[in-house]
């Protein structure tokens, strides 16, 4: 069995604002083990059944990776890839043209 990094990480959420990166294919593993039955899609045997054959050498750990990736999705538990950005925006009164 192999324990590979992946190239990577997956960033899923965990909880309320709560965020879990899952790097190789034994965090993975852990992370699908530990995952609540109740939530558990055919999207989850696809994952778990891509973790086994990655840590075999059957398929490639980025085969695996995304593999979880579209089970995150499913499960709407995928950490969201674009952070919002913070911005500063003129307005016409005050100095440098900036509200203070």
């Amino acid at each position: 069995m192999h324990d590979t990094t992946f190239f990577t990480p997956v960033a899923v959420t965990v909880g309320a604002g709560h965020k879990r990166m899952l790097a190789s294919l034994f965090d993975m593993h852990e992370f699908l083990t530990e995952f609540p039955p109740s939530r558990r899609r055919l999207s989850y045997g696809a994952a778990v059944k891509a973790c086994e054959a990655a840590r075999a050498g059957e398929i490639s750990p980025e085969a695996a990776r995304d593999a979880l990736i579209t089970f995150a999705m499913t499960a709407g538990i995928l950490w969201p890839s674009a952070q919002p950005a913070a911005s500063v925006k003129p307005v016409a009164r005050g100095r440098g043209g900036y509200a203070a």
